[in-house]
């Protein structure tokens, strides 16, 4: 996609684990050249422990992480003009604190059915997270609501392409219209 302003935007794809938020972006941020961060790598260590040992988070434990990526969306904003980050943002509560100081994100909430969901996690291999504790990120999660205007649903019950597909469209859209607008 080409800019004819200078233009910044960060898009936080958003879910329970196993919707496909990191796949969804890695092949999102190829396709628009983006930059790409997978919030879980600024998870402090005791939280990745707590996790690989089948416990889920408290919201006082995700605190430092969600400060973490707040802070890497003013560095990536600062620094490209198209960045995609992977985070869970479950609760509303969430949402505002990476929302905090930043007028230029978005969010890509990936939503799909608990027994979708499950199948994936139960097929995937090498990932901290225990697919027991699906259950209670569905208990967390909480819809975004009309309120939340930065927030694009992405349903993720049909074929990677086509999430990929109505993904990419849904940036192109909101960037052209923010460009749109700014003109």
């Amino acid at each position: 996609m080409n800019y004819s302003v200078p233009f910044y935007h960060v898009f936080v794809f958003m879910g329970v684990s196993g919707s496909g938020k990191s796949t969804i972006a890695n092949a999102a941020a190829y396709h628009l050249h983006a930059a790409v961060l997978d919030g879980d790598f600024l998870h402090p260590r005791d939280n990745i422990k707590k996790m690989s040992s089948g416990h889920a988070l408290s919201d006082s434990d995700r605190y430092p992480w969600l400060k973490a990526i707040n802070d890497a969306i003013f560095a990536m904003q600062s620094t490209n003009k198209l960045s995609l980050i992977v985070c869970s943002a479950l609760k509303k509560s969430y949402r505002n604190i990476l929302r905090m100081d930043h007028s230029n994100l978005s969010f890509i909430y990936l939503k799909g059915d608990f027994k979708t969901i499950q199948e994936r996690l139960q097929a995937r291999k090498g990932h901290f997270f225990q697919s027991q504790m699906l259950i209670t990120q569905f208990a967390t999660l909480e819809d975004p609501g009309n309120d939340e205007k930065d927030v694009w649903l992405v349903n993720v019950n049909q074929s990677l392409q086509c999430v990929i597909n109505a993904t990419i469209k849904i940036i192109e859209d909101v960037i052209r219209s923010h460009i749109e607008e700014s003109s």
